[in-house]
């Protein structure tokens, strides 16, 4: 992130952010809430006489125009396939996206629930079902904008920038002796898996982005659907030891198998996604560095226990790339 964007998101006050939801036809009461989201800014707005909005302020630079109508077009057609999403409000131009004093914005409904509890099975098995379906759709079409989720910008650009600009000197030995190999390692075994499947995925589908209630989950923020294989999906719902994990991806896959066909040789890609996910995170923070929010969420960031931890993680996960994929018994 730049400084220039950090200043923008500064700029964004209250009154500006009534007055962009006002521009969209709706009356504020004035009530203002931000939520918990950093990479956006994401404020519940009270609306005169109605329920209260969900306004949701893009980074700026960070996604076009473009992928974020595919964003959205995506998320309307899993509604009309009648699949539980919260998808951007449209005005009466029949349009999702809206701009004010050169910040992008949606506007959407407000949404309550609970994150599922992933360790009860039944659970698990419904949110198979909703994923096969989901995936259904993401397969029709490809994203023509949105990126791929792959090992370039994942794993070796997210290694690049934090070896240059923040591993501490006595770490960086430990550091770049090690990220290559564990890269390399993910490359051998993309190489082996042969010819992926990409299809439109959720792309960042853990229990925080899924409100629960009354058996009902409904699948939030989109941000950061790209191209994946149908497993990137269904391997943040796993936590716990291997028996644990194996149980639960047989569910998943049970649920999701009722309406799809679920490719089991893509669970020998599960830890390499976790692999690029650990080093891709690292950079997210990074890269925003510069934007007040993130020191203030992040504090441990910036420290050199927090690297060498890192260091112990990627070491695990280097072995964990030769432990067998996990399986499903017939």
């Amino acid at each position: 992130m730049t400084e220039s964007e950090a200043h923008e998101f500064e700029l964004l006050t209250p009154d500006m952010i009534m007055d962009a939801v006002e521009s969209c036809g709706y009356i504020s009461d004035g009530r203002l809430l931000p939520l918990n989201s950093y990479e956006n800014r994401v404020y519940q707005v009270g609306i005169e006489d109605e329920q209260p909005l969900i306004a949701k302020f893009y980074r700026p630079n960070r996604w076009s125009s473009d992928q974020i109508h595919e964003e959205h077009q995506f998320c309307f057609q899993l509604r009309e396939q009648e699949l539980p999403v919260v998808c951007p409000l449209l005005n009466s131009a029949n349009e999702s996206l809206h701009s004010h004093c050169d910040f992008k914005f949606s506007l959407y409904p407000r949404r309550g629930g609970l994150a599922p509890e992933l360790d009860n099975l039944d659970n698990l098995f419904i949110l198979g079902r909703l994923l096969g379906r989901f995936h259904g759709v993401g397969s029709v079409n490809k994203f023509a904008s949105r990126p791929k989720l792959d090992i370039q910008t994942f794993g070796w650009q997210a290694y690049q920038y934090i070896s240059e600009y923040f591993i501490p000197r006595e770490l960086s030995p430990a550091y770049d002796s090690l990220l290559p190999d564990v890269l390399n390692k993910c490359q051998s075994i993309l190489d082996n898996f042969g010819e992926i499947n990409w299809i439109r995925v959720h792309g960042d589908c853990h229990s925080g982005n899924i409100l629960w209630r009354d058996d009902n989950p409904h699948f939030v923020d989109f941000d950061d659907a790209r191209m994946a294989p149908a497993v990137q999906d269904l391997w943040m719902l796993l936590s716990g030891d291997r028996h644990e994990q194996k149980a639960q991806i047989a569910e998943l896959v049970e649920g999701y198998n009722e309406f799809n066909d679920f490719d089991p040789r893509e669970l020998a890609l599960i830890e390499v996604l976790r692999t690029l996910r650990i080093i891709h995170h690292s950079a997210w923070i990074g890269r925003r560095w510069n934007d007040p929010a993130f020191p203030q969420a992040f504090p441990w960031f910036d420290s050199a226990r927090y690297w060498s931890d890192q260091i112990l993680t990627l070491r695990e996960q280097f072995s964990a790339l030769d432990e067998p994929a996990l399986e499903i018994s017939p």
